[in-house]
């Protein structure tokens, strides 16, 4: 029973991540831009409104994906309570190898929304009604 609660301890530790930087990003994204903490891509980092715009993108789109992770994780974990080492070491493996997917697929989705935001030069695109 010790092993299976180190594993799922294991297994929610990425979404509990992505929960925990999320909330805290979505609501208050860095305010200075900086090589070490937020989203930080050539795209994000090319003027506050793109770092602010990027982070809080960042932080919605991690904490609704760490949610769902988390509870998947959760169940997942729970249907092999009562399994053997093997078994457990196995899913839970795979499970945290899975997971590194949605974290790396946060990158084509925010740096797509910024494009769509923002020109090259980082500036607000126009929309139909004139606005930025």
């Amino acid at each position: 029973m010790g092993y299976w609660i180190f594993m799922t301890a294991m297994c929610l530790l990425i979404p509990g991540i992505l929960v925990g930087f999320g909330s805290i990003i979505k609501d208050k994204a860095p305010k200075d831009i900086n090589p070490i903490y937020g989203y930080r891509t050539t795209m994000s980092m090319k003027n506050a409104d793109t770092w602010e715009f990027a982070n809080k993108y960042w932080g919605k789109l991690a904490w609704k994906w760490g949610m769902i992770m988390l509870i998947i994780s959760l169940i997942i974990m729970l249907a092999v309570i009562f399994a053997g080492e093997d078994v457990v070491s196995i899913l839970g493996s795979v499970l945290v190898m899975l997971q590194l997917i949605p974290v790396l697929g946060t990158i084509p989705v925010v740096e797509k929304a910024l494009r769509k935001e923002f020109d090259n030069d980082g500036n607000r695109r126009i929309n139909e009604k004139g606005t930025a």
